[in-house]
């Protein structure tokens, strides 16, 4: 069963949310950018959705560090983790920049 332990279902819904969380966002910055035309904007809700976006994603990948077992899984987890805090701070850059 893929769901058996507690801990693998609540990273995957709380991931899951994340993913729709950037989804919506970018979906709402498609439809700025073609009512106003104001690229600025549509880029401001890109980079917040994905800030957010990512923060759930990296709760559910913190939380999945408690089925951790192999070194394999824990090296594939930090790379993992790795990424997902260098593209939250590469999209925090982005926002500061475009506020400037």
């Amino acid at each position: 069963m893929p769901f058996a332990d507690p801990f693998s279902l609540l990273a995957t819904i709380i991931e899951f949310i994340g993913a729709l969380l950037i989804c919506a966002y970018m979906l709402t910055a498609l439809v700025v950018l073609v009512r106003t035309r104001n690229i600025i904007t549509a880029r401001l809700l890109v980079a917040d959705g994905a800030i957010i976006g990512l923060s759930f994603k990296l709760a559910g990948t913190l939380i999945k560090t408690i089925e951790l077992h192999t070194w394999q899984q824990i090296l594939m987890f930090v790379a993992i983790f790795a990424l997902r805090i260098i593209l939250k701070r590469l999209f925090t850059w982005e926002r500061t920049h475009l506020q400037k």
